[in-house]
């Protein structure tokens, strides 16, 4: 098995690279390299830097771009790291025109912090992409959830599968 990780960009990848007159993260160098260099991983993998941007910057043009390179990979198991404002909107695109197995995930907090929830997200893709066949799924909070169901919580800004999650405050009330 090969598992092919595209950075696009987003949170996970962020830093604070200048040491002098700097103000603001930047995007930086995968963050996947870090997190799957501390695991011994029984299974090849490649890191494609596509593109570092903050996904409230993503454009139609990008996500066309994204899925073309996704297309014509080798392998069909593809880990996106995205930033998680329009990491729905990105992974519906490209369930209406991919048939590879695809999962977009990321982090609410960069990996460069130590409390961030990069490595957490990165572990569970990796865990379902050895589980499922194909589709497009994100992987966040510790949930798996197909595109076409997910949704954000709006004031925690969770992930959630909007299936489960109406039933939950239906129960509530």
């Amino acid at each position: 098995m090969k598992i092919t990780f595209i950075q696009t960009g987003g949170t996970i990848d962020k830093d604070y690279p200048k040491t002098t007159k700097g103000w603001a993260f930047e995007i930086a160098s995968p963050a996947v390299h870090r997190i799957l260099e501390k695991i011994n991983l029984p299974f090849g993998y490649d890191v494609v830097e596509l593109y570092k941007k903050d996904s409230q910057e993503i454009t139609n043009e990008e996500r066309k771009f994204l899925l073309k390179e996704c297309n014509s990979l080798t392998t069909d198991k593809i880990i996106i790291t995205h930033g998680t404002d329009t990491m729905i909107e990105t992974g519906l695109f490209l369930a209406n025109n991919t048939a590879k197995l695809i999962i977009l995930t990321g982090a609410m907090r960069p990996e460069r912090f130590s409390n961030s929830d990069a490595a957490f997200n990165i572990g569970t893709a990796i865990g379902a992409i050895n589980l499922l066949e194909k589709g497009v799924f994100i992987a966040m909070n510790g949930l798996i959830i197909p595109i076409e169901n997910a949704g954000r919580e709006e004031k925690t800004g969770q992930f959630i599968d909007v299936r489960f999650h109406y039933y939950s405050i239906k129960k509530k009330l």
